[in-house]
């Protein structure tokens, strides 16, 4: 057993003799060496000032080119800490420019009903605008209360019509597009009818989506300022009607302007024509581009599962399908996705208590990178005047009564012309940039460099060799004193 110790310790000393007398193969500068290396160092480098210091030989000429060099690289140092700090700030500036074209692309506008319902069908279940209220709620927040007086009815109603449709019913009974209700239109100086709108939900029920992207209209584009989208609409108000008790007491269209790529927003956003007026609209196209983070709030990784494009509103909407289809089993007709569609019992027990959690607990949240739907990287937006003026005048109004057959009150109660046109052939982008990039700030740093000491990338190279060289010397220097201590310690005596 001591025999196996100590050859173990013989073979140690071996190793670590080895590697010491390999050390000693390659022998240190002597100080003399050491001070020429210095010295050659200084009168060599592209560092200006340093061989100055060392060539001159007067020490007050020493004392004062040392300050000097001191001086600038102080100065060096906090021009590029500086720099650093404003480059970590993320800093970035906002660009505006008009783009002036022949041809510019005309929006997607939405149309809809004040009045959602058929009187007719609204009367026999006068609880389709409570009922609708809750499945609209997925759409926009909204108080549904539960101590309504119409609660009990709502759940034996909800309870007793499993099979009600509520898609079914608004589809059969809210508004409607044919050529009753949409009595002219034109776009860009050539007829349009019914064919060239597409049918949409929102929480004003059926509406009608004017140049969609599906539709064939997207593509054109208008080439001339004043010409746009001419309609002439009929609501029918003794046809449709709507609660009153929470205000909905107008009559007339409210419609959107919005990106073909978009889906329509009405919350806060639509305007709104009343019967018997003539609403001009003219508009103009504003693109935003935002900047990643860090330097702004958008995340260009996003991507959506049920939309080309991605924007917060359609994003909110798929993160609040994706909750409801989890927590529920069913999906509300009203978001995007595909499930089975939740019935009236379902969304009275489970789709608005969840809303409801969703909003509490902020699921689904919109605004900075970090939230659940942040900014979109690009958004194209139509900001919109409207002027109105009473439609028909009184000898169109003859006119019109006489040509359509029907008296001068219903035209007066039941007309609506809308006129949207862009106000110039051009558009405005608004576009975020990084104030300082990498490129910038390289150059602003060996600017710095340039300037307060004369020095450049090949510099920073030389300093680097010169002290790696020295912090070479000086771990061999100190490993082969620690093996000379190891191999000088005596081993452990057997007890």
């Amino acid at each position: 057993m001591e025999h196996t110790e100590k050859s173990k310790l013989h073979d140690e000393k071996g190793l670590l003799g080895k590697i010491r007398r390999y050390l000693s193969k390659r022998p240190l500068p002597s100080p003399t060496d050491r001070k020429k290396f210095d010295h050659e160092f200084a009168i060599s480098t592209s560092f200006h000032g340093i061989h100055n210091i060392a060539q001159n030989k007067s020490k007050v000429r020493k004392v004062i080119w040392l300050s000097v060099v001191l001086g600038s690289v102080s100065l060096l140092v906090w021009q590029i800490y500086s720099r650093l700090v404003n480059y970590f700030a993320w800093p970035t500036t906002t660009s505006i420019e008009v783009q002036y074209v022949e041809k510019i692309e005309f929006p997607a506008v939405t149309f809809c009903n004040l009045n959602r319902f058929k009187t007719e069908a609204a009367s026999k279940f006068s609880i389709i605008f409570f009922l609708w209220d809750v499945v609209s709620k997925v759409l926009r927040l909204q108080e549904i209360s539960a101590n309504n007086t119409d609660s009990l009815e709502t759940l034996d109603f909800v309870t007793s019509h499993q099979n009600f449709s509520i898609t079914e019913f608004v589809k059969k009974n809210g508004f409607y597009l044919n050529q009753d209700t949409l009595l002219h239109c034109k776009f860009f100086g050539k007829p349009c009818g019914p064919k060239d709108f597409k049918h949409v939900f929102t929480e004003y029920g059926n509406c009608f989506t004017f140049n969609h992207g599906e539709n064939i209209q997207s593509k054109n584009k208008v080439s001339l300022s004043g010409r746009g989208l001419k309609l002439l609409f009929d609501v029918h108000q003794e046809e449709f009607t709507d609660n009153p008790i929470p205000g909905f007491a107008d009559a007339g269209i409210i419609f959107v302007i919005h990106s073909p790529k978009k889906e329509p927003q009405f919350d806060g956003l639509g305007l709104s024509s009343p019967v018997g007026m003539h609403a001009r609209v003219t508009i103009r196209q504003l693109k935003t581009v935002h900047q990643e983070y860090p330097w702004g709030e958008c995340n260009p990784d996003i991507k959506l599962r049920n939309f080309n494009t991605y924007n917060t509103y359609s994003c909110l909407k798929e993160c609040k399908a994706q909750h409801i289809q989890r927590l529920c089993g069913c999906l509300p007709f009203l978001l995007p996705g595909n499930g089975v569609e939740c019935d009236l019992l379902k969304h009275y027990n489970c789709v608005s208590p969840i809303l409801d959690h969703i909003e509490i607990k902020g699921l689904c949240t919109m605004g900075t990178h970090n939230s659940s739907c942040p900014v979109s990287c690009e958004e194209t937006e139509y900001p919109a005047t409207v002027s109105y003026s009473t439609f028909p005048s009184q000898k169109a109004l003859k006119f019109l009564a006489k040509k359509m057959n029907q008296s001068q009150e219903y035209l007066r109660e039941n007309l609506v012309n809308i006129e949207i046109n862009y106000s110039d052939l051009n558009y405005k982008i608004t576009q975020q940039q990084k104030a300082v990039s990498v490129p910038e700030l390289l150059a602003d740093v060996g600017g710095q460099l340039g300037l307060f000491c004369g020095a450049s990338l090949i510099t920073i190279i030389e300093i680097f060799e010169y002290v790696l060289t020295n912090f070479y010397w000086i771990f061999i220097f100190f490993l082969l004193k620690i093996l000379e201590m190891v191999q000088r310690t005596p081993p452990p005596q057997a007890v």
